[in-house]
């Protein structure tokens, strides 16, 4: 496989973007990330990728150089996705959250490597409402920064992941290239759940008993929200963040969350949440792919969803990836 392109990325968590890139046929000289389960997974999925765990408010750019080598200017891709939470449509977008301001680190670093290029991912909550202020201020940073840069919504569905999922995509081109960034056009058809877990019976169940939707709830949380999930019809919400997927469409947006009770997606024909094997499948995570931990307790279960939940989506990278190398980077190398 062709890895002559070279990737350092930062909020790494277990490897979503990182497995993108590799199925891209890049080479991740060094991925940063600050939890502990993120990165004991990411260890686990790639073993050979040298990994930086701490805070990135630490990490110096003489640090960057020396675990990978390069020099200003050589590196082909810097990549990032900084803590959504503040910007989601999920829950109250602040100003003030702490999370909103990450970007800053990852402006630091970009502007002290200047790759030749860079890809930011973020939720799309970011274009809306009052947020837009903190869009336009990471935008003018990231232009400032020395780069010609392009911003589009792009949806996972279309890139071949069983997930709508809609993502906010920054890419960017160092100004000297002289080359316009772009995006990659819409791939595939929408894949529906049935054609991705169709095979996994109601055996494929979580392994705590409290998160099993079933007529007489076990352990804590309200009763009420049981019984609304398990009468809830295919595709119906029945609680903020919650709701049924549809058997033939892609699944909903799966949320960090997981299996908490009256949060999770549930399956659309079984009374309970999806499993993690069907969060991997519906996220485009193989099978294989390893999360560590025991996950008959209950903090490492909860930390798997987490894990798949707060990823991008890997097919939605490496059709990103495969952009940016077959007309970006590739032009690069003729000059």
């Amino acid at each position: 496989m062709n890895s002559q392109f070279k990737v350092v990325s930062t909020f790494s968590g277990c490897g979503g973007s990182s497995l993108g890139y590799t199925l891209a046929g890049y080479k991740v000289l060094l991925a940063v990330e600050f939890d502990a389960h993120a990165v004991e997974s990411y260890k686990l999925n790639f073993p050979n990728t040298p990994i930086y765990h701490g805070d990135i408010n630490d990490l110096s750019l003489e640090e960057v150089f020396e675990r990978t080598g390069l020099v200003e200017g050589e590196l082909d891709l810097f990549d990032g996705s900084p803590p959504c939470q503040g910007f989601s449509t999920a829950g109250f977008s602040r100003f003030s959250d702490n999370r909103n301001q990450l970007y800053h680190q990852y402006v630091r670093l970009l502007r002290g490597l200047k790759p030749k290029t860079f890809v930011m991912e973020n939720v799309s909550g970011l274009v809306k409402g009052n947020m837009k202020l903190i869009f336009k201020d990471i935008l003018t940073d990231l232009k400032q920064s020395g780069y010609r840069v392009s911003v589009r919504l792009m949806n996972a569905k279309y890139y071949g992941v069983p997930q709508a999922r809609e993502r906010l995509i920054f890419i960017g081109v160092r100004e000297d290239l002289g080359i316009e960034p772009s995006h990659p056009k819409p791939q595939t058809q929408p894949i529906p759940v049935s054609a991705i877990i169709g095979d996994l019976d109601n055996t494929q169940r979580p392994e705590i008993d409290h998160v099993w939707l079933d007529e007489s709830p076990k352990g804590k949380g309200s009763p009420k929200n049981w019984y609304r999930a398990v009468n809830a019809k295919e595709g119906e919400k029945y609680r903020f963040a919650s709701s049924r997927n549809y058997w033939d469409r892609p699944s909903r947006t799966l949320n960090a969350t997981g299996y908490h009770l009256g949060r999770g997606t549930c399956h659309p024909k079984y009374t309970r949440v999806h499993s993690v094997l069907e969060y991997k499948r519906l996220s485009s995570f193989p099978d294989d792919f390893k999360l560590a931990g025991d996950l008959k307790v209950r903090k490492n279960l909860q930390a798997a969803y987490t894990r798949i939940g707060n990823s991008v989506p890997p097919l939605l990278m490496k059709a990103i990836a495969t952009h940016i190398k077959d007309n970006i980077l590739s032009k690069t190398m003729l000059r």
